[in-house]
């Protein structure tokens, strides 16, 4: 596990664009099942791909006529419970951190793995998020 003081920033930085953070296993089932239309969950990380890739490629997907209409992440390495949860949702997916997925009425509609995301620029990752939500939300 981190320390707090080292991961609350890298939190932080999703929770401030209105991300709600899910930290046990009954809030990433409540909030993956009762979700209505498109939820965005991400799975946050402290690598250097997270900060300088994910983060703010997911925060630029955000900035469209279409997004979802939840935002959710856990935090990988620190909310273990809630991350393995996640998973089992991602499936057929492979465990990956970081990742980003969009559900839709509760349904995994598309996947963005660690490799997707590490070799990507912030931008791209952007574009393929925003064309994710142009056709699911």
């Amino acid at each position: 596990m981190y320390p707090q003081e080292l991961v609350q920033p890298m939190k932080d930085d999703l929770t401030n664009v209105g991300f709600q953070q899910l930290t046990t296993i009954d809030e990433v089932d409540q909030t993956i099942d009762n979700s209505k239309g498109c939820l965005l969950v991400v799975v946050n990380s402290v690598c250097g791909c997270a900060a300088g890739n994910m983060r703010p490629g997911v925060k630029l997907s955000l900035k469209n006529d279409k997004i979802p209409a939840t935002l959710a992440t856990v935090f990988a390495g620190v909310d273990g419970e809630a991350v393995s949860q996640a998973r089992k949702y991602f499936l057929p997916y492979p465990a990956s951190s970081p990742s980003i997925a969009l559900f839709k009425d509760g349904k995994l509609v598309h996947f963005l793995e660690r490799h997707h995301i590490e070799g990507g620029s912030a931008q791209m990752i952007a574009d393929n998020l925003s064309e994710a939500y142009k056709e699911f939300c």
